[in-house]
């Protein structure tokens, strides 16, 4: 039988430094493929930590972390770099290079990974169309406010097709409007691509609206609260009107679009 688990933990603690205390301790869980996670817990609990383990910015003091069913404790660096071909993680503080422009930045994935430039130009518009940002392609991203910066940042995560994307309170300087649009951007990923999505928030407003099971971190330890109306089918954005693309209808061309690429 085909293990479908995308992201397994066992006995892993985490610490930042030798003689410190333990940031996370004995967390233990396995994630299927095409899950939806929130991540939550108090400032400084360990969620960060967390993302950083499982994006293989940071290893573990002790236990073993797999992704894909490979054991990464061992990996060589260029083992880690393929496999992180196959994710994606969006951070609190944007990372985007303030030497590009937005288009650039959004595009940079796809360079990396040898893609005719002709295919990239038509990807990164659709996506920074669908995002709401097509007018300022061409901008330095610090010309832009802190919330249209995480939406670049989002936009270059996304824009790979990940199989896992890992989000750092992708929400937390949009206003409501934007940020439901993010989260259905997100739903429609989880649902259209089978992505497996870890999102991190401090919101109770947006884990009661989308009804997904909850990780949560306290006191160095990590456990699951599973909803029990817990059904991708009832997940149902804010009644706020976004004027952009359907999501649905975008997520169809840009599949196709990602099919030509994997066919390239």
């Amino acid at each position: 039988m085909e293990d479908n688990t995308a992201i397994s933990f066992a006995n892993v603690g985490a610490r930042y430094d030798d003689n410190a205390r333990e940031v996370l301790s004995d967390v233990s869980f396995n994630i299927s493929s095409g899950s939806f996670y929130f991540l939550s817990g108090a400032s400084g609990a360990g969620k960060t930590t967390l993302l950083r383990l499982i994006y293989q910015l940071h290893k573990p003091c002790r236990g073993q972390i797999k992704l894909f069913g490979r054991i990464t404790n061992d990996m060589t660096r260029d083992e880690i770099a393929q496999l992180r071909h196959k994710m994606a993680i969006v951070f609190q503080e944007y990372s985007l290079l303030s030497h590009m422009s937005v288009f650039d930045n959004v595009a940079l994935p796809l360079r990396v990974r040898g893609i005719s430039e002709t295919k990239i130009k038509k990807l990164v518009l659709k996506v920074l169309e669908w995002v709401g940002l097509a007018k300022y392609a061409d901008a330095n991203p610090k010309t832009l406010s802190g919330g249209q910066q995480q939406r670049v940042s989002v936009a270059r995560a996304i824009i790979i097709q990940p199989a896992i994307l890992l989000a750092d309170e992708p929400t937390g300087n949009l206003d409501d409007e934007n940020a439901s649009r993010l989260m259905e951007l997100f739903v429609q990923m989880n649902k259209t691509f089978g992505t497996t999505i870890i999102l991190a928030t401090h919101s109770t407003k947006l884990m009661e609206t989308y009804k997904f099971p909850v990780i949560h971190v306290e006191n160095h330890r990590v456990n699951f609260v599973t909803k029990q109306d817990n059904k991708a089918d009832i997940v149902s954005a804010p009644k706020k009107i976004w004027k952009g693309p359907k999501p649905q209808s975008y997520f169809t061309e840009l599949s196709k679009q990602f099919d030509d690429i994997g066919n390239a």
